[in-house]
């Protein structure tokens, strides 16, 4: 569970971001904060993965707000003015949504936000300790499908589209396979073709030039079968 504050001191933008936020299950609301200081009491109280922050607020902006902090959450910036995004950057954020912002847009910011999390979790535990699978959402038959990277076989670019073959389901979707491949751990996935990446833990056999995953023979690109090998030539 992801949870946040939005800082802002515009009520229709809480109820925008708090409506978007309603259709994602794994967000959990802290609280409300109409200003820097009022967040500033609510991080020293509770417990804050990821932060909804308004550039633009009377007495302390958003941005020196962020400044006066030593150990932040993942902050998303909302904000009508575009020409604070290069400062925004340079205060390691993870993504600036201008306002207004659509539904989709808000969608792969949180996935940005939560992917980057997973990983900063993963770099500080040991190999004893098992992280959390990390989710994401993706559009597709006009829904957002909650997925768990754990229950990924593969995924394939099919056309215009991409397929995703889960443990139990197939899902079709408009993404680039590009896109999806920043959203998987490169411990946990590889790309085998320019056409397919592959679930490392799921796959069974590599033969000649393709890889066997449940019942799916999958090609293995010229370029990428150096990757392959790497796989299983250090047990050899």
């Amino acid at each position: 569970m992801i949870r946040y504050i939005i800082i802002d001191d515009e009520p229709i933008a809480h109820r925008i971001i708090e409506g978007y936020c309603d259709n994602l299950p794994h967000l959990e609301k802290v609280g409300n904060c109409y200003n820097a200081f009022e967040a500033m009491q609510m991080l020293n109280k509770e417990q804050v993965d990821l932060m909804f922050l308004d550039v633009n607020m009377p007495k302390l902006s958003g941005f020196e707000f962020l400044k006066t902090l030593s150990n932040p959450p993942k902050i998303i910036v909302t904000t009508a003015y575009k020409e604070f995004a290069i400062e925004g950057y340079e205060l390691d954020i993870t993504d600036y949504l201008l306002k207004p912002f659509s539904f989709e847009r808000f969608v792969k910011s949180i996935n940005k936000a939560v992917n980057t999390a997973t990983k900063n979790k993963s770099a500080v535990t040991t190999s004893s300790i098992v992280s959390k699978p990390t989710r994401f959402f993706i559009k597709g038959d006009k829904k957002y499908h909650q997925i768990a990277t754990e229950t990924i076989l593969f995924i394939e670019a099919y056309g215009n589209y991409t397929k995703l073959y889960l443990n139990d389901d197939i899902i079709v979707s408009h993404e680039k396979i590009s896109s999806l491949e920043k959203l998987l751990l490169k411990d946990n996935f590889i790309r085998v073709h320019k056409s397919f990446i592959v679930a490392i833990d799921k796959i069974k056999t590599i033969e000649g030039n393709r890889i066997l995953v449940d019942t799916h023979k999958i090609p293995i690109g010229q370029t990428y079968k150096s990757s392959i090998y790497k796989l299983y030539s250090s047990n050899s």
